[in-house]
C-alpha cells in the first residue's frame, strides 16, 4: 500500500526527526514558565498582604527570569504549529477541522491574555493598584497554563480521536462534538499530569537557584524564603503527581494498551501483573518480544501493574503479543488480531475508493435524469461497509506487526527516568525542609538539569508509546507526511537546530547574569 501513496520514507524521518527537535526545544522553555507562573503570584501575594519592600523585589526578580524564558517560549512554540501544515499537509488536511479548534481558542483566548497581562505585570507596578497588579500577575500565569490546556487538548485528541466522525465526501474527519474533544479522559489526565510535573520543575529551579545564593552567602534572606516556599511548592505537587501518574496510568491501559505495555517492556501478559522496577533491557535494539515471555533480569513489584492498569490487583493486563495476536477483554468482548485489524482497514480504504467512484458517478447521473437504483443500493451497501471498518482505517497501511510496537527500549527507560526523577525531587523536598545541610544545596543546583531531562522522558513516553500513529488507530505517521523531498526537510532541520540552540544558548547566558546579579533588596 506505501508505493501507491508515492512517499519518499526518508522525508517522513526526517520530518518527524524536525518536529522532535522543534518540540524538545520548545517543552524546554514551557515548564519553567508554568512553575514560575505559580512561585511568582505566591511571591507577590506576600508583598499584597505585608506590604514589604522585600517581597515586591523578591517577586520582580522570579518575574524577571520568568520573562527570559517566556519570551523563548513564544518563538519556539509558533514554529512548532506552522510544522503541521509545511510538514504533515496530510494529516491537516484529514483532520485540521477538529485539530484547529482547540490552537485557534488557545491563540484567541489564551495568548491573547497572556500578552495583554504580562504587560501590565511588568510595566505596571508603579501605574495600577497594587490589587490590579495582583491580579495581573495570577492572570498571566493562568493564561500560560490555559494556552497549555488548549495545547494539551489537541496533543490529546491524537492519543484519543473522540468527537469526530469521517466524512467520506469531503474525505475529512469532522468535529460531531466539541465537549467530547475537549474533556476526554485523555486531556484531563494530559494536562493534570503536565502541569504538575512543570510546577515541580519550576520548584526544583527555585530550589537550585535559592541554593547556589545559600552556597555564595549573597542576597541570604531572600535565598532562605525563596528556599522553603519553593520546597513547599514542589513537595505539594509532587504528592498530587503521583496520584495523577496512578490515573494517568489506568487511563492508558484503557486507551492505549500497546503503550503500557512497550513501557513496561511487558511481551506476555495476564493477571495479577507485576510492575517492573528495572530490567536488562538493550537500549540500542528492540528486544525479541515474538518469543520472550518476559525481559531478563527483571526486578519488579508483585500485582502492582494490574493495580494500576485495572485498579484491581489480580486484574488482566494485556502484553504485547496479546495485542498482536488479538485477546479477549475482561468485559467479554474480543479485540481483533493485527491480521483481522489490517484485513478489515484494507477494507474500508477499498471501500471508501468505491464510494467515492459511485458517489461521482451518481453525481454525473443525476445531472441527466438516469440514476440507476442498482447504483444507488451498491453505494449504500459500500457505504455500511466503509462504516462498519472506518474504526480501523489506518491499518489498511501497516505491513507487518514490527510496525506496530514501538520502540521498547526508549518507552521502557524513559518512563524509569521520569518516576525515578520524581521520587529524587519528593526526597530533595523533604530534606531541604527537615535540615537543609551545605551537600544538600550541591544536590538542589544539580537537580536543575534533572529536572529537564525528567521532564523531556515524560514526553518521550508520551509521543515514542503511540507510535507508529500520527492519530492513534486512524493515521501511520507515513501517511500524514507532506509530498516533500526529503533534502528540503534535512535542510531546513539543520537550519533549526542551529537556530534553536543558539536561542537557547541565549536565554541561558542572560539568566546566569540575571541571578549572578540578584535581586534588588
Amino acid at each position: 500500500m506505501i508505493h501507491l501513496l508515492n512517499i519518499d520514507l526518508a522525508a517522513v524521518d526526517w520530518a518527524r526527526a524536525q518536529f522532535a527537535l522543534t518540540a524538545i526545544y520548545h517543552w524546554l522553555f514551557v515548564p519553567l514558565t508554568l512553575g514560575l507562573a505559580v512561585v511568582m503570584g505566591i511571591m507577590e501575594t506576600q508583598y499584597y498582604r505585608t506590604g514589604q519592600e522585600f517581597w515586591k523585589q523578591t517577586a520582580k526578580f522570579w518575574q524577571r527570569l520568568f520573562g527570559i524564558n517566556f519570551a523563548m517560549g513564544i518563538a519556539t512554540g509558533l514554529i512548532l504549529e506552522f510544522e503541521f501544515g509545511t510538514n504533515w499537509s496530510n494529516y491537516s488536511y484529514l483532520v485540521g477541522d477538529i485539530f484547529g479548534a482547540p490552537l485557534a481558542v488557545e491563540g484567541i483566548v489564551a495568548f491573547f491574555m497572556e500578552s495583554t497581562f504580562v504587560a501590565v505585570m511588568f510595566f505596571g507596578w508603579n501605574k495600577v493598584s497594587k490589587g490590579f497588579h495582583l491580579a495581573s500577575t495570577w492572570l498571566t500565569g493562568l493564561g500560560a497554563t490555559i494556552s497549555a490546556w488548549w495545547i494539551l487538548v489537541a496533543n490529546s485528541w491524537m492519543q484519543h480521536p473522540v468527537g469526530q466522525a469521517f466524512n467520506p465526501e469531503t474525505m475529512r474527519n469532522e468535529m460531531t462534538s466539541f465537549a467530547e474533544v475537549a474533556l476526554s479522559p485523555v486531556a484531563v489526565d494530559k494536562f493534570v499530569h503536565t502541569v504538575l510535573s512543570a510546577w515541580v520543575l519550576g520548584a526544583v529551579f527555585v530550589v537550585g537557584v535559592s541554593s547556589w545564593y545559600l552556597l555564595k552567602q549573597r542576597h541570604l534572606e531572600f535565598a532562605r524564603k525563596s528556599l522553603r516556599i519553593g520546597a513547599v511548592f514542589g513537595l505539594i505537587s509532587s504528592a498530587i503527581i503521583m496520584l495523577s501518574g496512578h490515573h494517568s496510568a489506568y487511563t492508558v491501559a484503557q486507551t492505549q494498551p500497546m503503550k503500557l505495555a512497550a513501557m513496561e517492556a511487558l511481551y506476555k501478559g495476564g493477571t495479577d501483573q507485576s510492575l517492573t522496577l528495572i530490567a536488562g533491557i538493550n537500549p540500542f535494539a528492540q528486544p525479541d518480544y515474538e518469543t520472550q515471555d518476559e525481559a531478563p533480569l527483571k526486578l519488579a513489584v508483585p500485582y502492582a501493574l494490574s493495580f494500576l492498569a485495572t485498579n484491581d490487583m489480580n486484574g488482566y493486563v494485556p502484553g504485547i503479543r496479546d495485542i498482536l495476536d488479538g485477546y479477549t477483554k475482561p468485559d467479554g468482548t474480543q479485540e481483533p488480531s493485527l491480521e483481522e485489524k489490517i484485513e478489515r482497514g484494507r477494507a474500508a480504504i477499498a471501500a471508501l475508493a468505491e464510494y467515492r467512484k459511485l458517489s461521482e458517478k451518481g453525481k454525473v447521473n443525476s445531472e441527466k435524469f438516469t440514476a440507476a437504483m442498482s447504483d444507488t443500493a451498491t453505494l449504500n451497501s459500500t457505504l455500511s461497509t466503509l462504516n462498519s471498518d472506518i474504526s480501523y482505517f489506518g491499518y489498511g497501511f501497516v505491513q507487518d506487526r514490527a510496525q506496530v510496537v514501538p520502540y521498547i527500549p526508549v518507552c521502557f527507560y524513559a518512563f524509569r527516568v521520569m518516576v525515578g526523577g520524581g521520587c529524587l525531587f519528593i526526597l530533595l523536598f523533604l530534606i531541604i525542609l527537615w535540615k537543609p545541610k551545605a551537600w544538600v544545596y550541591w544536590v538542589s543546583i544539580a537537580c536543575i538539569p534533572i529536572s529537564y531531562i525528567v521532564s523531556e522522558a515524560g514526553w518521550l513516553v508520551a509521543e515514542f508509546g503511540r507510535q507508529p500513529w500520527t492519530i492513534q488507530d486512524m493515521l501511520p505517521t507515513w501517511v500524514g507526511v507532506s509530498q516533500l523531498g526529503s533534502s528540503a526537510v534535512m535542510i531546513t532541520f539543520f537550519l533549526f537546530l542551529i537556530l534553536f540552540t543558539t536561542l537557547l544558548a541565549v536565554e541561558i547566558s542572560i539568566m546566569c547574569k540575571s541571578i549572578k546579579k540578584g535581586p534588588e533588596l
